[in-house]
């Protein structure tokens, strides 16, 4: 018998038969388990704590207080603990009505050691799902935490309750925001309150695929489909069945991928690259973007019935700059992570360097405001992070005279640009993007390296 839980399964053994509790604590611990015993039901209440034991064996015929009884009280003091009643065949009727009082099963003296085997093993299985289980929904709710979208202003207050509003439904949702903004954390929180949570969350970045990769990465391909496809892969689609998919940066696909992509959304069934199979797929699509997307509709660089299928509830995340009495809150959180992962004994800001932080316009949004703190916090030699440590020269920096996202998002980038001398993986890195999507807007902005 192999056990890989034995040093997580712990055995209590109450019997008043000394050849009962000898032969089964050395079976036991022949195969590592832990074990403790008791004479009776007194000695048994007085050892018996809290979370100490797994698997309790009663015996239905103890001196005063009897097996039934002394199960109902253990159950009280650990209602985790499964107990086994051991029984002679005289009181087989007896151990049964213990079953329906809780107990996990019975076994009749003498003890059958290939049953006993089995009887372990059962629990030892259910014991891993129910720790698998709880762990599962320990992280679905560390992810339902509202708190990761920090804030009290009105505005994101409206956010959270809409995306708990459509949480419960299977409703399409485009989160409109800018750049920084929490799209994809919103969408995690949207999945996680859904009841698709206990399947995949996938995540498509839409702006690093070119024409070429997208149609394999949404829908995989079969082996030999093309020039290295040396196996079968699975797509994005595949891969969030019975889940969501999210699709950030979605204005930035092409329009064969578009019309292939709303004939999937509208079927939920496609065919992987290179083979005939019908692939039939039950998803969840929560998509996002910073552009205008009823300007590329109207200049026609994207399908309006794909985006009315998109489209079906928005929700936009307003600015940092507009939630200003948010930032000395998501500041001083952002400080407490980014210290302690730095193993930093930094404890807060100065009034002048929290002043400046709350008057900055934040093109980056909280990103921005992220990577902000954390140079900061690399750069400080004190317990107090002053205005010393910040690197950006002027916090109320001009914005242009167009005030459009476009216009706003273009100058953050050059100006990111022109911080890093032109190295594309320094800004990709400093925007939190990667090269591909960088380059992609380069072009589209035309902008100076």
């Amino acid at each position: 018998m192999t056990n890989e839980l034995a040093d997580k399964i712990n055995i209590f053994i109450v019997d008043d038969e000394s050849s009962v509790r000898d032969s089964l604590t050395k079976w036991f611990e022949e195969f590592d388990y832990n074990v403790g015993s008791a004479a009776d039901a007194d000695e048994a209440l007085e050892k018996f704590k809290p979370g100490e034991y797994d698997i309790a064996f009663l015996d239905i015929r103890l001196p005063g207080m009897e097996g039934p009884e002394l199960h109902h009280r253990l159950k009280k003091i650990d209602p985790n603990i499964t107990t086994i009643m051991i029984t002679a065949y005289a009181s087989v009727e007896t151990a049964v009505k213990t079953l329906k009082d809780g107990a996990y099963d019975y076994i009749t003296k003498p003890i059958d050691p290939d049953y006993l085997i089995h009887l372990i093993s059962k629990i030892e299985k259910q014991k891993l799902l129910q720790k698998e289980n709880k762990n599962l929904k320990k992280r679905i709710n560390e992810l339902c935490r509202f708190d990761k979208f920090i804030g009290e202003n009105v505005k994101i207050k409206k956010v959270l309750d809409l995306a708990k509003t459509v949480a419960q439904t299977d409703t399409s949702v485009m989160l409109r925001g800018e750049s920084g903004t929490g799209k994809e954390l919103l969408a995690q929180l949207i999945h996680s309150l859904s009841p698709r949570c206990y399947f995949p969350l996938v995540v498509v970045n839409c702006g690093s695929l070119t024409s070429g990769l997208a149609e394999s990465e949404f829908f995989g391909h079969e082996k030999g489909a093309f020039t290295g496809a040396m196996y079968r892969r699975k797509g994005k689609l595949e891969l969030a069945h019975q889940g969501t998919i999210f699709l950030d940066e979605i204005g930035c696909i092409d329009a064969k991928t578009q019309m292939d992509l709303l004939r999937a959304i509208e079927t939920k069934q496609f065919t992987r690259v290179g083979g005939n199979e019908i692939v039939d797929v039950d998803f969840r699509l929560i998509c996002a973007t910073n552009l205008d997307m009823e300007k590329a509709v109207a200049g026609g660089t994207f399908r309006e019935d794909l985006y009315y299928r998109l489209n079906v509830f928005s929700i936009n995340i307003p600015p940092l700059r507009e939630r200003r009495s948010d930032i000395p809150l998501i500041a001083n959180s952002l400080l407490k992570k980014i210290s302690g992962k730095m193993n930093k004994a930094i404890t807060g800001f100065s009034k002048d360097a929290m002043e400046q932080l709350t008057i900055h316009e934040w093109i980056g949004n909280v990103r921005e405001l992220r990577n902000c703190i954390e140079r900061a916090v690399v750069v400080s030699t004190k317990p107090i992070i002053s205005t010393d440590c910040f690197t950006f020269e002027k916090l109320n920096s001009t914005i242009p005279t167009d005030q459009s996202l476009v216009a706003l998002e273009k100058e953050y980038i050059q100006r990111i640009l022109d911080q890093s001398g032109g190295n594309i993986t320094h800004a990709a890195e400093i925007l939190q993007i990667d090269r591909t999507t960088l380059y992609h807007k380069i072009e589209k902005f035309g902008l100076c390296r």
